[in-house]
């Protein structure tokens, strides 16, 4: 019996998600890729192939015929509405078959049928103007995961590479709102699920954290601000005391070198750019966004929907790449 595959949603129909898909297929050999199939309109990755000059059969199929499928044509799992998006041209028009995408690809992880999620990017103006609700990418799927349940998920934002991993504590939020948004309670929480995580989906036996200092010098005692001494060192002591090994606050200016990476498994970060500029700086390319704190595992290439190139062909595929081997590897832990 075939193991559940992956699911990579169709993300903005403008943008490079589409073109991404089907060139991580033609790639699949090369790369040892896990069978995945896309959700999104048939006949628009076909458009999409045959813009490029690129020779990818289009299948259209059910969750278990993915595997079989899959070395001689890309899967797709089609959607009730058509795709007429241009590369490059975002259009509120194309948000029915962005939403549905990520619906179907959650309904389908949440009942066993496949065994992880890949989602493309999306572009949330565009989908603030055909009425989207909700925050973000991240805060729809945990809603999405919560409907029918009496459980509330609180969705945490890893950053993960084989030579970093960090978590911002607080994610997109101005500058200055970070320091009234963070809490002793929200970066214990998010501790408690990065901890839990790297232990059970990461296969980490005993996690090591490292908590960035919040002002420069992690505030030398106060002495340039008292957000780490009153919020950040409290939270350090309960996660300790909780058996969790944790270090800081810790000067962030020096917990990116080889030798400190060294010396934990993830690093909290205390704010969004404090978190993504080491990575996006060591590891572009192969960085993987992974949501941690939901039901299942979900996964993304850490970049966005570069509208400016969509459709020229020359975005390059390896952070997606990334994402489904990661999401291959969490899926069957």
């Amino acid at each position: 019996m075939n193991q559940p595959s992956l699911l990579l949603t169709q993300g903005d129909p403008a943008g490079i998600g589409p073109e991404l898909a089907l060139r991580a297929w033609m790639l699949r050999e090369e790369r040892t890729l896990p069978p995945f199939a896309v959700l999104s309109d048939p006949a628009f990755l076909e458009r999409v192939a045959q813009s490029q000059g690129w020779d990818v059969p289009i299948m259209v199929v059910e969750t278990a015929q993915i595997p079989d499928t899959f070395p001689q044509a890309l899967p797709v799992l089609p959607l009730s509405v058509p795709v007429s998006a241009q590369p490059g041209q975002p259009d509120a028009g194309a948000a029915a078959s962005v939403i549905e995408s990520i619906e179907m690809a959650v309904r389908l992880v949440q009942k066993g049928a496949a065994s992880a999620l890949v989602t493309n990017p999306i572009a949330k103006h565009v989908l603030y103007q055909a009425g989207f609700r909700h925050p973000g990418h991240t805060e729809f799927l945990a809603a999405l995961a919560s409907q029918g349940r009496d459980e509330t998920y609180h969705p945490v934002m890893m950053l993960w590479s084989e030579e970093l991993a960090v978590v911002p504590v607080t994610v997109h939020i101005s500058l200055a709102d970070v320091p009234s948004a963070l809490t002793t309670d929200l970066i214990v929480k998010t501790g408690r699920i990065v901890a839990r995580e790297l232990r059970e989906r990461f296969g980490i036996a005993n996690p090591r954290l490292a908590l960035a200092g919040l002002n420069p010098h992690a505030g030398e005692n106060g002495a340039m601000g008292m957000e780490d001494v009153s919020i950040i060192v409290p939270a350090v002591d309960i996660l300790r005391a909780e058996g969790i090994e944790a270090a800081g606050p810790l000067p962030a200016d020096t917990m990116f070198h080889a030798r400190a990476r060294s010396r934990y498994d993830a690093a909290l970060a205390m704010y969004h750019d404090q978190a993504l500029i080491p990575i996006k700086t060591i590891a572009f390319d192969e960085a993987v966004n992974v949501t941690l704190g939901l039901p299942f595992v979900r996964t993304s290439p850490d970049h966005g929907t570069a509208f400016d190139i969509a459709g020229k062909g020359i975005a390059r595929p390896d952070s997606l790449i990334a994402a489904i081997k990661l999401a291959a590897r969490l899926g069957a832990s």
